[in-house]
């Protein structure tokens, strides 16, 4: 059974051999691959040769584009610096003053370089690996798409100071992310992460008023394109999690800061499956054989077997190759339980 088959039948319910494996990694792949982390960023060809290279050497289960949040927001406008090896920094956030909102407009893949680059490298991942990888895309959620233009204190406040001015820029980061979407899709991509991590951040409320009915959009119109949708917003989304599960994603990430999976997996439809939630720090990366092998099977019992294994986030880039080929034998282990 081959990656894509073994994702693809799991989140349908039907039989596998064992649970998916999709571990996020980007600076740790960077580094275990030898690649600096701004070309990992900015050019795709590194990008794809990483990542195959990772889910070979590491025989895990999927591949996908995700490198930093600032796509979308240098279409937009937004200034960034990237170090050799670092993460980005904002140099400059477009939007300084509410007002600047109404020059706010819908971008277009074919008008910027890092959209086209996204789309180029997930038709490398199809020309490559498509017919035996899961092959997963990616856009910003609404509300950090908008956070990446706009300071996130800023855009915190903006939410009870200016409540009408953020909803038209949200609608117009959700138009540009439907085209986004799409050009993936027929690029190849079989999934659409969508990533909006700073939901943890703001109250049921809110997430309810701006921000499900946009993602609910996103994923209709992804579903609609016969691809999935993998909803990643990591932090404590304990209070927004069966609004999250309620948008139909078939993929839901939940991060280690949600104290348990199993208060929530009767409310997952027979065709999502929820993902992680160990700890990528205190278990991934500082834990020891006893503690990885432990977390992996505690999450496999908290969702019945039904999750897809996956720390809450990112594996960070200064893991062992030990702590995390530990993990990647307790992952594929799993199969015994099946």
């Amino acid at each position: 059974m081959n990656s894509l088959q073994r994702t693809q039948d799991f989140i349908n319910g039907l039989t596998v051999d064992r649970p998916p494996f999709h571990p996020i990694l980007m600076r740790f792949a960077a580094k275990y691959t030898g690649v600096k982390y701004k070309d990992f960023c900015l050019n795709y060809k590194d990008k794809c040769e990483t990542n195959i290279k990772c889910a070979t050497d590491f025989s895990y289960d999927w591949v996908n584009v995700m490198s930093d949040p600032y796509a979308e927001a240098s279409a937009y406008g937004t200034k960034l610096f990237y170090p050799e090896n670092n993460l980005p920094q904002v140099t400059e956030y477009l939007i300084k003053e509410i007002s600047n909102i109404d020059n706010l407009s819908v971008i277009k893949v074919k008008d910027h370089i890092r959209l086209k680059a996204r789309v180029d490298e997930i038709r490398e991942f199809n020309r490559l690996v498509g017919k035996t990888q899961f092959i997963c895309g990616w856009v910003e959620g609404p509300l950090a798409a908008y956070c990446d233009i706009r300071d996130l204190s800023a855009a915190c406040m903006d939410m009870y100071e200016h409540p009408e001015k953020v909803k038209l820029a949200l609608n117009i980061m959700t138009e540009s992310a439907v085209g986004f979407i799409t050009a993936q899709v027929k690029a190849g991509a079989h999934c659409i992460g969508i990533g909006d991590a700073v939901c943890s951040l703001i109250s049921p409320e809110l997430y309810q008023e701006f921000i499900f009915p946009l993602e609910k959009a996103l994923i209709d119109h992804t579903h609609s394109l016969n691809a999935r949708v993998k909803l990643h917003i990591c932090g404590n989304t304990t209070a927004i999690l069966p609004y999250m599960i309620k948008t139909g994603a078939d993929i839901v990430d939940i991060d280690h800061l949600v104290s348990s999976m199993s208060n929530f997996i009767d409310l997952f439809s027979r065709k999502q499956v929820p993902s992680g939630n160990s700890d990528p720090v205190s278990i991934i990366r500082d834990g020891t054989k006893e503690t990885i092998v432990e977390s992996v099977i505690q999450c496999f019992k908290a969702t019945n077997g039904r999750g897809i294994v996956s720390a809450g986030c990112e594996i960070p880039p200064d893991t062992s190759i030990d702590n995390f080929s530990t993990y990647c034998d307790a992952a594929l282990r799993l199969a015994k339980y099946y």
